[in-house]
């Protein structure tokens, strides 16, 4: 025969613990799309290079930048978007335009990827993300059914005096570093 026993707060033991739920884990935070509009003044940061060279966006006022995200240094998408930035690299500069790429990976990470692929702009280590926190670049993503948190691909174009000129999100590897320029050369 069981015996049904209620349990209040004063009855608990320590079997009775044992044998309650566990309480579910914590949700990830999961950021908001942030909504930025053409004219906003974007979110200043400080962040070192794969030099180690600490750069923040406010130092580049008078120069058009072109700060894209990306998820992961030497993996295919990522290494040919890098490839295409570079080719180009000289003909944003002439336009007076300067070129990051941004992704959590590390200094040294960046350092080996610039050096492997002789890529000559810099690229920011947002490590700890706060930088795509910020832009609104940190989303859940999934793969084979697996949710995780990284950095959705995409760039954002900002003017002389730091505002908004565009946003790319829908962002194909491949023609994006040509799709950015051509927006450049027709707005400058």
């Amino acid at each position: 025969m069981i015996r049904k026993t209620k349990i209040t707060p004063k009855k608990i033991t320590k079997k009775a613990v044992k044998v309650m739920p566990k309480k579910a884990a914590k949700e990830p935070k999961i950021q908001k799309n942030l909504e930025f509009k053409v004219g906003d003044v974007m979110p200043d940061f400080l962040v070192n290079d794969q030099d180690g060279n600490a750069h923040k966006l406010s130092d580049y006022r008078g120069s058009v930048v072109v700060l894209y995200f990306y998820p992961k240094d030497m993996t295919s998408g990522c290494t040919l978007e890098a490839q295409g930035f570079q080719e180009a690299w000289l003909q944003f500069t002439a336009l007076g335009a300067m070129i990051f790429g941004v992704s959590p990976d590390s200094e040294e990470s960046h350092n080996k990827f610039c050096e492997k692929e002789s890529i000559s702009f810099p690229l920011f280590a947002d490590i700890d993300h706060k930088i795509a926190d910020k832009y609104g670049v940190w989303k859940e993503k999934s793969m084979y059914g697996k949710k995780y948190m990284g950095v959705s691909r995409e760039t954002f174009v900002i003017d002389e005096e730091g505002k908004l000129m565009k946003h790319f999100t829908d962002v194909k590897p491949a023609d994006h570093p040509q799709e950015v320029l051509k927006f450049i050369e027709e707005n400058k």
